[in-house]
């Protein structure tokens, strides 16, 4: 007679095995004197005074999978039934201290992999028991994406990853999403009540699945309730601790791609010359650094029957932009810029957008940042006047902007260099670039205003760039300032058009 549950009967019913391997991104290392050691990025763990069987059990788990049964043939046919225990406690201290992953299987069927995202002593998250009357649920936080072994899931507030999962487990995480009971999740898996139970204690100590009242204090706690879930990935990707995933300059990509170069041009466009700024007349004419910073300010109208005129544009850009090629920096090239650049890599860009500018036609250019001059892309259209009225509203002014200027990133200019932490390193040199911008405009008497965003897809439309290769990031209005016009301290960071 056939089980309920599809798994057979109870005499013929698979049991779950739980299997053990090196984690992926850990090496067994072998000295000259022969003795072994596990090394992760910056860990290092020595191994010794092993004996025969931990030493043989410890290449064999650098290999493959293993079993208690497998340990206990292994240990007990080299060394005997005596140091199986010593072999035991190894592969436990092994998976304590997160060096192991852990594979769940039911006969040949492979249900999950288990994957520890920290490493060392305490780093192994702490093991949760599912209680069989209660409905758990999907946590906001989780993530599910494609892995190197099929379906993964994760959570940035979990310990573990959870690889290799089982298709069935796509749908038990989906019907998740509305509550499951153990019972139910024994039925979508097609197993016995003890093998689900067993799986749910494992997305219960990964995080994914939580309980109805974590789920509703992941809404109404504070400290959970700010975080989105894509700004916690972002946040916890890129700083180190919570995981040991590469984070810094590991140059991912330098067998893969050509680093792009250091300068952004326009095969074709129009060029239009700028002059350079004499920067000791204007070091004379500036006020003190100290006065600038205490007479910043947001000033949301222009002067638009005295606008900007283009040599007060091509001294901004240059004081602000002006970029000179250093060379190269292990296969890459550098720059030298006003302000810092994560590895003077100078990824930023800035476009033009005009609307008034004496000497200027109106149209959206891309700052030639190195060669200091204008390269003009389209006339505004429809898709400029889009981006110009996002940028009104945003900015809450009454007319259009002067001069908009859109900052864009060379993500790959980061990306080749960098692992876990590109994307973050661009909002902050965007966040340099925007004070710096703050402080050239009111050293020069002009009006500036950041914006919290802009319209991106209407910009990419416009000037024809690819969003996944180079985005908008960063946004900033422009022009001239009306004599007595007073100040607004707080710009706006909330653009609603």
């Amino acid at each position: 007679m056939r089980d309920p549950n599809g798994a057979g009967t109870a005499t013929d019913r698979p049991r779950i095995r739980e299997s053990y391997r090196l984690r992926a991104d850990a090496q067994l290392l072998a000295a000259a004197d022969g003795g072994l050691a596990l090394r992760q990025t910056r860990f290092r763990l020595p191994l010794d005074a092993l004996g025969v069987g931990g030493r043989a059990l410890v290449l064999r788990l650098a290999e493959r999978w293993v079993d208690d049964l497998e340990l206990h043939r292994l240990v007990s046919g080299l060394e005997g039934e005596r140091q199986v225990l010593r072999a035991q406690v190894l592969l436990r201290r092994l998976v304590a201290h997160s060096w192991l992953r852990r594979r769940l299987t039911l006969g040949d069927r492979v249900l999950l992999d288990v994957v520890p995202r920290g490493l060392g002593a305490g780093s192994a998250p702490a093991s949760r028991r599912h209680d069989p009357a209660t409905t758990y649920r999907l946590s906001r936080f989780a993530t599910l994406r494609p892995g190197d072994g099929g379906l993964t899931a994760l959570t940035p507030l979990g310990g573990a990853v959870l690889d290799h999962l089982d298709p069935a487990l796509a749908t038990l995480l989906g019907l998740a999403a509305r509550g499951i009971a153990p019972p139910g999740a024994a039925t979508v898996l097609d197993v016995d009540e003890q093998t689900a139970g067993r799986v749910i204690d494992e997305l219960l100590t990964a995080g994914v699945l939580v309980t109805a009242a974590e789920q509703v204090k992941e809404h109404a706690d504070p400290r959970l309730a700010y975080w989105a879930p894509e700004e916690l990935a972002v946040h916890d990707r890129s700083r180190p601790g919570g995981h040991v995933a590469p984070v810094g300059a590991t140059y991912p990509f330098r067998d893969t791609f050509d680093p792009a170069p250091l300068r952004r041009v326009f095969p074709g466009a129009r060029v239009v010359p700028l002059a350079v700024p004499d920067m000791e007349l204007a070091a004379k004419r500036d006020e003190s650094l100290t006065e600038v910073v205490r007479a910043r300010r947001s000033i949301r109208e222009h002067d638009d029957g005295h606008p900007v005129t283009v040599e007060q544009l091509a001294e901004f850009l240059y004081r602000v932009q002006h970029t000179m090629h250093l060379g190269e920096a292990a296969g890459q090239q550098v720059g030298r810029r006003p302000y810092p650049t994560a590895g003077s890599l100078c990824e930023l860009e800035i476009y033009p957008v005009v609307t008034r500018c004496a000497g200027l036609a109106a149209g959206l250019y891309h700052y030639d940042a190195v060669g200091h001059r204008l390269e003009l892309l389209t006339e505004r259209g429809v898709a400029g006047s889009k981006l110009v009225e996002y940028a009104r509203s945003a900015g809450a002014m009454t007319a259009s902007p002067q001069v908009l200027l859109v900052v864009t990133a060379r993500l790959e200019r980061l990306k080749w260099k960098y692992e876990g932490l590109a994307y973050p390193l661009l909002l902050k040199d965007a966040g340099v670039l925007t004070g710096l911008m703050y402080l050239v405009a009111t050293a020069m008497g002009l009006a500036p205003c950041a914006l919290g965003a802009g319209q991106s897809a209407a910009f990419a439309e416009l000037a024809g760039v690819d969003p996944l290769v180079e985005p908008s990031v960063a946004d900033f209005l422009l022009g001239s300032r009306r004599t007595g016009t007073p100040t607004d301290e707080s710009a706006s960071r909330e653009g609603q058009a």
